[in-house]
C-alpha cells in the first residue's frame, strides 16, 4: 500500500453522515472531515476569525462550509473565504474499502 504513504486512517467511510461534519487529531493538526454528495472532504478544522476549532460543526450548503460562530464560509474543496481569500489549509482524502484516509502537512508560518 504504498500509495497510502503520508496518509492517516481517521474512519470508517460508512460512519461519516452526509453533510454532517466529524472531528479527527491527525498527527497533531486538528481536521474537520465532511462526506457531501458521497465525495468526502477535509479541512483545517480552526476558523480563522476567532481561531476556534470548531468548522466541523459547520452548516454544509452548496459545497461551502459555514462556521456555526459568525458565519464566515468556507469552500469545501479549496478552502477558500467567500471574496477569494487564502482560508482553510484542504487535505487530501483517499478511500480504500471502507475506510477513509487523511494526509495532513503542518502549516509553515513565515514571519
Amino acid at each position: 500500500m504504498n500509495e497510502f504513504q503520508g496518509f492517516t486512517k481517521v474512519c470508517k467511510y460508512s460512519n461519516l453522515k452526509e453533510k454532517i461534519g466529524q472531528r479527527f487529531i491527525v498527527n497533531e493538526i486538528d481536521v474537520a472531515v465532511f462526506k457531501v454528495d458521497g465525495k468526502v472532504y477535509a479541512l483545517s478544522n480552526m476558523c480563522l476569525h476567532q481561531k476556534a476549532f470548531i468548522i466541523y460543526d459547520g452548516f454544509v450548503d452548496d459545497g461551502k462550509v459555514t462556521c456555526p460562530a459568525h458565519g464566515w464560509q468556507y469552500d469545501l474543496k479549496t478552502g477558500i473565504v467567500a471574496g477569494g481569500i487564502k482560508g482553510l489549509d484542504v487535505y487530501e482524502v483517499k478511500i480504500h474499502n471502507d475506510d477513509v484516509f487523511i494526509k495532513v502537512f503542518e502549516k509553515k508560518l513565515n514571519w
